[in-house]
């Protein structure tokens, strides 16, 4: 059985580290794929037979650092070595743990284990399905967040040792060329050669120390054949670095004019590659602001309530079956069920809808949910890894760890391309040292070191995993969520846009929408026709009496009630014979019904169905039960059709009904009257006729169709089938969202370009003006400082473009909806 892993891997910086990365991972023993991500510092490990710490040793092999965590979990409840072997199988199953060891003395279990793939919460749960107590600590609300902070702070660190060298090593070297008299004063304090040594002793600590990680891991890239940025840093900043160091030591080895020093330019690289880093590093880290928002929304601890009274412990130590006591404002700690009091909550976390919801005993309510108004105790039904809020983290991280396939075809360029540019490199350097003209040496060692230091293989890494972080994270915030990042990329190409009737266009639930009353009061004949109708289980009877209870009648109880199928019911209610059901039914009883026809023709043609009562053969009541199009399933229509969307109902109902919905709310064409193997048959048709298909459906009949579709949106509202059979997720259950979601993807898609052209077209113009392509029509030699600062740029710039999409506004507005 194919298992999933999800590794941390620290210091990657570029398409390169990507690639090496997976190739290492993919050559272990069983091993089906290896996808690695950059801006989320992940890699997804699908395998069958493959040991974890292979996997790990093949990451470090790399010359990268896997994220691995080491925790202490108190266990209560165990009495003997048996306990302790149970406890430690039991945790040692799940996937993701490295190594336990459970100490029966201490009561403690000690874990290793991957946090990207495996939570304490989860650890703890896994204690107390053994049997046995869990008693953590308060988990740390964010697995990766000291990872980042530690990794920011020791940039930072660098950073501020190779900038304050760099700064007076630039002003000795540079002083003499820009500066009049500078040359004279620096004379008159110390002899020039005294100056060149201290070049030396100021630039050494900027490579040696705070660029250390570029000559540590360009160092691993080299040896094993897989050169990356970090490569082309160290080769571009060594090489000025040595030649130097050859000037000052060996000065006779060099022609006449040559002998220049450049320890300022090596130590300028270093610095200006490390602003690069940090200020990319600031913003990645901001791309993933929706996963630690979402991580927010877990109450850290949870009121219990025992036979002995309350107690407060770690929400990882609730277990189903537990009573939890929530108070007004608190924010639910797990899903459960409410078993006393009643209060309104606001769900606005999963659905986007900030209007609280009443709850009332039987209701479900779902941890992280805020509650607004009363106190009430509900039982704990899932708890941990297996709560709503966990599984919407789970696809959220899931998305934003996979590759559309137009990131596969630029991890492909990757591949070959710092290879290709050290060989531009030394072609450059060759084709000056022979053609060029004098110093024809020091024209050559220019230009190769721009040519490496001006290529940026990061931004061709960034461009696509900053972008779908960023678009899956606001995604969320609007109450969609995305399974995987190529649903992204297949939405944005959708042209055709099919949809099921009930529950997706429509409320999903019949509603009395009608009622009009003769020679009574409608109160009074609502009253009559609910008392008829209250014992049927028919869903129009059902959509009646609800009516009549929202209205607060007393609905009298029926006597002698006699129903006759396919026509209607009848029974003695308050001294009257009360029959209610079809016209046939009421031709059958010969009552006429002559004043009430054409209205019924209209009801039935707007896709509602009529029902008649009348008491002791004479009408009293017109009602209509319908199930009718949600309130935003109008503007959802015309916003799809904004953005230029074909629109399609297919619904197992009958055409009249179909298409007087279609007509209200704007459907293009109507498929009526298909089974469920028929639904995805006909998205199938479409997509042979060339059309790209999206799927929108919440039953159990639309499976097939949402798994058929080039994308299947699932209300998340509808049955958990329908769910897992969608790549997108609905959370609000409003059509509206389905507009966002395709606007917000071709934005995506938009943002992905944008990036790569910026990507490819920077290379493309820069690589040739820094090997001196231009320099006998315009004089133009790029220095290699100027290809330094260039390259941060770059990935910078797609980094920045990626987290315009935060500021993404929806293409219509879901109902209440806060974004």
């Amino acid at each position: 059985m194919t298992k999933e892993l999800r590794i941390g891997v620290g210091g990657m910086s570029c398409a390169s580290c990507v690639t090496r990365v997976e190739r290492a991972i993919a050559n272990q023993p069983g091993v089906e794929s290896a996808a690695v991500n950059l801006a989320s510092e992940t890699a997804v490990v699908h395998f069958d037979q493959a040991e974890i710490p292979a996997l790990i040793e093949a990451v470090r092999g790399a010359g990268y650092e896997p994220v691995v965590e080491t925790t202490t979990i108190g266990v209560g409840g165990m009495t003997c070595a048996s306990c302790v072997a149970r406890v430690e199988r039991a945790i040692q199953a799940l996937p993701g743990v490295l190594g336990a060891t459970v100490n029966l003395s201490t009561e403690s279990a000690r874990v290793e284990f991957l946090p990207d793939t495996l939570s304490r919460a989860r650890i703890a749960q896994a204690i107390g399905e053994a049997g046995y107590q869990a008693e953590v600590g308060q988990e740390a609300p964010d697995a990766g967040k000291e990872r980042r902070e530690k990794e920011l702070a020791l940039l930072k660190r660098d950073l501020m040792l190779a900038a304050v060298l760099t700064a007076p090593l630039v002003l000795i070297s540079m002083a003499p060329m820009f500066l009049p008299g500078a040359e004279t004063l620096m004379h008159s304090l110390l002899p020039m050669p005294v100056w060149h040594w201290l070049e030396l002793v100021l630039a050494t600590p900027v490579l040696a120390w705070a660029g250390r990680r570029f000559l540590v891991q360009g160092s691993a890239e080299l040896r094993h054949l897989a050169p990356g940025m970090n490569s082309l840093v160290m080769i571009g900043s060594g090489a000025a670095y040595l030649y130097s160091l050859l000037v000052l030591f060996l000065p006779g080895l060099f022609p006449k004019g040559t002998a220049n020093l450049y320890f300022e330019a090596s130590a300028v690289i270093v610095t200006l590659i490390l602003v690069g880093r940090y200020l990319e590093a600031l913003a990645k880290g901001r791309t993933s602001e929706a996963i630690r928002h979402l991580v927010r929304l877990r109450p850290k601890e949870a009121r219990i309530v025992r036979e002995d009274g309350e107690i407060e412990i770690p929400v990882e130590a609730v277990v189903p079956g537990d009573i939890v006591l929530v108070r007004p404002g608190e924010r639910i700690p797990v899903d459960g069920v409410l078993v006393e009091g009643t209060s309104y909550v606001d769900e606005s976390m999963i659905s986007g809808e900030p209007v609280p919801v009443g709850k009332h005993a039987g209701d479900e309510v779902v941890g992280g949910t805020v509650n607004q108004t009363g106190v009430f105790r509900c039982r704990a039904t899932r708890v941990g890894a297996d709560t709503l809020l966990a599984q919407i983290i789970r696809l959220v991280e899931e998305a934003q760890a996979g590759k559309p396939p137009i990131q596969l075809l630029a991890d492909r360029i990757a591949g070959v391309f710092v290879p290709i540019v050290m060989g531009v490199a030394l072609i450059t350097f060759i084709v000056w040292l022979l053609v060029g003209p004098d110093p024809a040496l020091n024209f050559a060692f220019v230009a190769a070191v721009s040519v490496l230091l001006i290529a940026c293989p990061c931004a061709m890494g960034l461009a696509t995993p900053t972008a779908i972080m960023v678009a899956t994270g606001r995604g969320a915030a609007m109450g969609t969520l995305f399974r995987r990042g190529a649903a992204l990329e297949a939405l944005a190409r959708v042209d055709t846009l099919v949809l099921d009737k009930t529950g997706t266009i429509t409320a999903g639930k019949p509603t009395l929408t009608e009622l009009e009353a003769f020679g009574i009061s409608e109160d009074q004949a609502l009253k009559l026709v609910a008392a008829v109708e209250r014992d049927s289980e028919h869903p129009i009877a059902g959509a009646i009496v609800q009516a009549a209870k929202d209205r607060g009648l007393d609905i009298p109880v029926a006597q002698e009630a006699e129903a006759i199928p396919g026509f209607g019911i009848k029974a003695h209610i308050e001294g009257a014979l009360i029959a209610a059901g079809s016209g046939r039914f009421m031709g059958k009883l010969g009552i006429d019904i002559g004043t009430a026809s054409e209205r019924i023709e209209q009801l039935t043609n707007q896709g509602g169905t009529p029902v008649l009562a009348a008491a002791d053969g004479k009408l009293i009541a017109l009602l209509a039960v319908a199930d009718p199009p949600k309130a935003s399933s109008k503007a959802a229509l015309a916003a799809m059709h904004a953005l230029g969307l074909k629109t399609i109902m297919l619904t197992g109902d009958n055409r009249r009904t179909a298409e007087a919905v279609a007509g209200t709310v704007g459907i293009d064409r109507v498929v009526a009257e298909v089974l469920p193997d028929g639904k995805a048959a006909e998205v199938k048709r479409l997509q042979e006729a060339g059309a790209r298909v999206a799927f929108v459906g919440d039953g159990i009949n639309d499976a097939p169709a949402l798994a058929q579709a080039d994308v299947g949106i699932a209300i998340g509202t509808g049955t958990d089938i329908a769910v897992e059979a969608g790549e997108v997720i609905l959370m609000s259950g409003e059509l509206t969202a389905a507009a966002n979601a395709v606007a917000l993807a071709r934005q995506t898609l938009k943002t992905i370009r944008l990036n790569f052209f910026w990507a490819y077209a920077y290379n493309v113009a820069l690589i040739p003006l820094a090997a001196g392509l231009f320099y006998p029509l315009t004089g133009w030699l790029l220095n290699p400082m100027i290809a330094a600062a260039a390259m941060s740029v770059s990935s910078l710039f797609v980094v920045t473009n990626s987290l315009r999409l935060r500021r993404f506004r929806p293409q219509v507005d879901t109902p209440d909806s806060p974004v």
